[in-house]
């Protein structure tokens, strides 16, 4: 992989994110990743919508919506994700 292709992890944080039909379903507050392999696990939502709150996802000790990293289709200026693999 080419040093420009590689995507570090704080230029995902503050990204929002939204499926791929638009719906628009918060921000990226935090990453949680495998620490032996580096892989990301899920993506720690902040400032979720109305939208993604009546949703039962998966969720944090404190009661944070975890969304699955292996959802991600895209990134750019937003995360786009497939609703289908996170519900």
């Amino acid at each position: 992989m080419a040093e420009r292709d590689k995507i570090y992890s704080k230029e995902l944080l503050g990204k929002t994110i939204v499926s791929k039909s638009g719906k628009k379903f918060g921000e990226v507050g935090d990453l949680i990743f495998e620490v032996g392999s580096g892989e990301l696990i899920h993506i720690v939502l902040r400032n979720a919508t109305t939208y993604t709150e009546r949703m039962e996802l998966e969720r944090t000790k404190e009661g944070q919506i975890l969304i699955p990293f292996s959802a991600v289709i895209a990134t750019g200026d937003f995360l786009v994700v497939a609703e289908e693999d996170i519900i």
